[in-house]
Parts: C-alpha cells; structure tokens; sequence
C-alpha cells in the first residue's frame, strides 16, 4: 500500500472487498486500529497490547456493515495508544501527516483515520470519539467528522477506553459521503424530527481566543441561526473536571489489570494519565455521576428534537509538532471543555470544515437531540459549503 503519510499501521494489511452493488460501492474505507478484522491482531496503537492479545475470531459490527454496503476495507488506520489522547502523536509507530498542515499534529486518537481521509487516501475511515477523538482530528485536517448518539452503533469487536463514553464514528471529505456512510452504519428509523431551530452557544465561542473567535464568525452566516444560549450557568469550567474523573475511573476499570500485569511500555503523556486514573476515589465517582445527571437533564432541556447547537469543534488551529508537554497538555484540556458537552449528555455531533486561520483548518461543530443522527447529518448536507474553506 502507498502510505506517504504514516496513515496506516506498519505492515501487511487487511484488504476486504465490499459487496457489489451495495449503496457505498466503489468507496473505499479505513478502520482505526481499535476495530477487530477476523484473522489479524487489533494492535490499539501499542506494541505490549499487540504482542499480548490473539488475532480477532470475528469482525467488528461496524466494518462488517461499511463491507455489506459496498464499501471496500483497504487497511488498518494508526491510533494513539489504547486511544487515550487527543494528539495523535504516536511514539511507537510515528505520526500520522496532517494534510491540511504537514507541520502540525493531526489530532487523536482517531489521527491514521482523519490523516487518511483527509490526504485523500480512503473516501471515508471508521474512528472511535470518547472524549473528542473524532471531532478534533476533524477539525484539524478540515474533514467533516461524526460523533454519534452514544451507544446508537453496536461497539462489539471494539477495544474499548471509557465505555459509557465510547462512541464508533467516521470521516469524510464530503458531507453526502458522511451521510451515505450514515445511512449504513445507523439503524433504521434513526432520522429523528428535521432540524427547525440552529442556537449559538455563546459560552463555547467565548472560550476561543479573539483571532480565532473573529475568524469563525463569519462562517456562521451559513446557518439560519435563531438565538444564542448558555449552555452551562455555572460555566463550562465545571463540566471538565466531571468529565475527567468519570472518563478516568472508567479507564482504568478497563485497563488497569492489564496494564498492571503487563507493565507495558508508554510514550510521553500516556503514562502519566493512565498513572492518575488509577488514583480516582469512589466519592469522587459518586460526585461527578450526580453531576453528570445534572448535565444531562440541562442538555437534554436545551436541545429538544428539531433543535441544534452550534459551537467550534476545536479551540484554535492543531499545535505544531513537538509542542512542549505542558503546552500540549494545556490545550488539550482547552478542548476538552468543548467536546465534554457532548460526551457527558451522549448526544450526537458533527464537525465540519469551517475557516483557516494561519492557513490552518479549523472546524465548526453542531450537537443535536439524541437520535437525531440521520436529521443532523442532512443539517450538515444541507448547510455545508460546496467549496473548500476559505482563507481567514
């Protein structure tokens, strides 16, 4: 396979036809290295995991069902190890290029997939998102990227990170391509009441630094936007740290007794988050579920079906490589207090190509009613550009 941008996992690849006539035929198709394909070792970005773990006795729901459309599997797709960050830096393996911005990360942990969709590789790729990891690479190759109402697409055959935020999503260059793979990935009956009401979310965009704010602004004359909300009374500062514990704790639920039988080997960063995972108590738990609640109960009030929210997908263009671990880690928490709204409330959310700024992409995001996947794709469809995002 001709990889120039280390989109794709080392080595021999599986390659599986799609099904002739199928509504994707003709489109081919990545699968981060999280998904299992009969026959080969899921390698979740990490050696130790590789080495420890048998090769898959069945596919993964969401690859058989991209094959039974039509769609054509080319090869796995590089992730972050075991999909905890939002970089895509691996140490292991490399970095997958970002083609929109060779000279910045790609985003994580879904960064082979957007690097290989966005580099024209693949017409689309499979992906996982828990804490962002769709939304974020998709903003930073200036892709179109969805989230899906969580637990809407069967996860089996999937290594997972934080289960009750785990969501499998995908890419594309096209927004009619995003739906078309939609279509085959969502249940039927999943289209939900057509969007009627586009709200800003002010305290979204208030996060952005004033450049990058006055950049997206005139991006949004593409919707019909009817007012603008708050989204968290008591700030979305609050939100973060609810998110973290309870994605943490449910981390280490799942991979600490590997983790501590195996003593794998970890690049920068991803130590360090599996090392505080590992200390979150019980009381905060409890805490951050009752909070959680709370959240949910807002969200679920501020955005009823025929209702949509409209925020940036990301805080700013992606950090260059080789961004000081401090720095990195900084953003990345930036991030995290917008892609937490749809990650505590379990909403669906698509980022689309909005502007550059330093000639680099940076994507606006809309968040719809739970079920409402098939409703916001054809949002998206309907109010996406025809042309490639203008230079800010």
């Amino acid at each position: 396979m001709n990889d120039p941008l280390n989109a794709f996992c080392p080595g021999a690849q599986p390659s599986l036809m799609g099904r002739p006539g199928g509504p994707l035929s003709g489109l081919s198709f990545g699968a981060k290295d999280l998904f299992d394909v009969e026959g080969w070792i899921t390698g979740a970005g990490n050696p130790d995991w590789a080495r420890t773990h048998a090769p898959a006795e069945h596919t993964a729901s969401a690859v058989s069902a991209l094959l039974a459309a039509g769609a054509t599997l080319v090869g796995k797709t590089q992730t972050d190890e075991l999909a905890y960050s939002l970089n895509g830096e691996n140490a292991h393996y490399g970095t997958p290029v970002n083609p929109q911005a060779p000279e910045r990360i790609p985003g994580g942990s879904s960064s082979g997939s957007a690097s290989a969709v966005a580099g024209a590789l693949v017409d689309t790729a499979l992906g996982t998102d828990t804490g962002g990891s769709i939304r974020i690479p998709a903003s930073y190759c200036g892709i179109f990227g969805m989230r899906p109402s969580h637990g809407v697409i069967p996860a089996d055959g999937l290594v997972p990170l934080a289960p009750s935020f785990d969501t499998i999503g995908w890419f594309a260059r096209d927004a009619s391509i995003l739906r078309k793979v939609g279509e085959a990935l969502l249940p039927s009956g999943r289209g939900g009441v057509p969007v009627k009401r586009i709200l800003l979310a002010e305290d979204a965009f208030a996060l952005l630094d004033a450049p990058v704010r006055d950049a997206l602004i005139p991006a949004l004359a593409r919707f019909p936007l009817e007012d603008s909300v708050i989204v968290a009374p008591e700030g979305l500062a609050e939100w973060l740290p609810v998110f973290r514990i309870l994605q943490g704790w449910e981390i280490w639920q799942t991979h600490g007794a590997w983790i501590r039988a195996t003593d794998p080997a970890f690049g920068p960063g991803i130590r360090e988050r599996f090392d505080w995972a590992s200390t979150i108590t019980g009381e905060q738990v409890a805490a951050a579920q009752a909070k959680r609640a709370d959240i949910r109960a807002r969200m679920e009030a501020l955005v009823p079906p025929g209702t949509v929210l409209c925020l940036p997908s990301a805080p700013g263009p992606a950090p260059f490589l080789r961004t000081p671990p401090a720095e990195l880690e900084a953003f990345r928490n930036r991030a995290l207090s917008l892609t937490c709204i749809a990650g505590l409330s379990g909403l669906p959310q698509i980022s689309l190509p909005g502007v550059k700024v330093e000639g680099c992409p940076i994507g606006l995001s809309l968040i719809g009613a739970r079920g409402s996947d098939l409703s916001l794709l054809a949002c998206v469809e309907r109010h996406s550009l025809p042309q490639p995002a203008t230079e800010q």
